[in-house]
Order: structure tokens, then sequence, then C-alpha cells
């Protein structure tokens, strides 16, 4: 599938990858239709809604810098990002067997094979199982207080960031939610907007900065004294 009327801003963010990027497309039309991965009604609209969606969070995310994509699905943020940005090792972090598959198959299809890697997991199972990432991403995840218990643990501690693609709506979500991330080691989160001049409709992106380790606290133990009779 090319890019049709998104063409020249395909041809800006995925620049001599366009090819591997219209062949992801067509894959994602297709294939990851018939395998439940991508509704029907969004097989028209794969370039707007998806693929450019997600590369121009590409924006945010430095030279040679290692990125983990939590619960990917049908590749997305993380093969959009792989496709963009060539200099950076994405790792795919996705429980479900069907679309574990799918990514392996798009892995091989694109030539990636020595840029991305699939681990078939879930997010909650991967800590200290893959190394820290400078970069945890999430696309359509969950909110942001669960998102963030899966994605903080996976990102380096300091350094690490989680980038959470989300709706219009959030900074509502970061009210509600600021304090389970602050609970569960995070900074105040920020809201970025990418794709600025490229997009008719910019990516809106939550970034939370790992700010320390998350202490368990063990509960006091009582001291009870001689039971009377």
């Amino acid at each position: 599938m090319t890019a049709g009327q998104d063409g020249g801003s395909a041809a800006a963010v995925f620049g001599a990858r366009l090819p591997l990027a219209e062949e992801y497309a067509r894959s994602l039309a297709t294939d990851a239709v018939v395998r439940g991965l991508i509704g029907p009604r969004e097989a028209p609209r794969v370039w707007e809604r998806h693929l450019l969606n997600c590369a121009v969070v590409a924006e945010l995310v430095p030279p040679d810098t290692p990125v983990t994509d939590v619960g990917s699905g049908a590749g997305l943020p993380g093969v959009a990002l792989a496709l963009a940005r060539p200099d950076l090792a994405v790792t795919l972090v996705e429980a479900k067997e069907r679309a574990a598959a799918y990514l392996s198959e798009v892995v091989t299809l694109l030539g990636l094979t020595g840029q991305v890697t699939v681990v078939r997991s879930r997010a909650e199972d991967c800590a200290g199982r893959i190394q820290p990432a400078a970069v945890v991403a999430a696309r359509a995840l969950a909110p942001l207080d669960r998102l963030a218990a899966w994605c903080l643990p996976l990102a380096a501690v300091g350094t690490g960031r989680v980038l959470a693609l989300k709706g219009s709506s959030v900074e509502d979500e970061i009210a509600t939610h600021a304090a389970a991330i602050h609970r569960l080691g995070g900074a105040d989160p920020a809201v970025r907007s990418c794709g600025v001049g490229v997009l008719a409709e910019p990516t809106t992106v939550v970034e939370i900065r790992r700010e320390r380790e998350l202490e368990l606290v063990r509960p006091r133990s009582r001291h009870r004294g001689p039971r009377r009779r």
C-alpha cells in the first residue's frame, strides 16, 4: 500500500526506507486485519492513524537509543519507529502468541532482524529479564496508572523515559493518575506534541521519566503479648 495523499509526509518521515514502510502498510491492511490485530475499518487509514502517528514519536528519541515497545500488537509504535530510525535498537514485547508470531514474520519480511527483537512475554514478567531501556514506548495500552506499573520497571533508572501515545483528553488522565505514577517511581508527566508541521493532527505523547527504583514497603511486624485467659 503506497502512501497516497500522505506521500509527502511519509517521505519526510521514512526517507530512504519509504518502500519498506509501504510494505509494512500493505501487511497491516491485509494480514494484520485477517489476524484480528487491526480492525477492518482501520485498513484504509493505516498511514495517518497508525504508521505516521507512531513514527513521528522518533522526534523524542535520541540517536542510537535502545527502545522497548510494550504491548506491541501489530508492531505499533515499535516497527514504525525502527523503520523511521535505522539507528534505534528496538525490542517488541508482546504477550499474545498470535501477535508475537505476526511480529516475527514482519521483522523477517522487512529485513529488520538485525535491528528489531521480538520477546513474547507479559510486560510485568520482563523486569530483570531484558536490559533496561532508555525509552519505553506504548500505544493504546492502558490507563496511565497501569501503564506506568508495566513500563516504568523496564526503563533505566534516572535517565529512562516512558513515552505513552495518548489522545487529546490526556490532561484529565494525568490529573487522575499522577499520584500513582509518583508512587511507582515516575517523575511528573509532561505532554509533548510530535509531528507538528508534518501531520494534520500531531501525535500527543505523555513523557514520564523513571526517577527512582520502586521501594517495596514491608508491613510492620506486630508484637503480640501473652494471650489473656
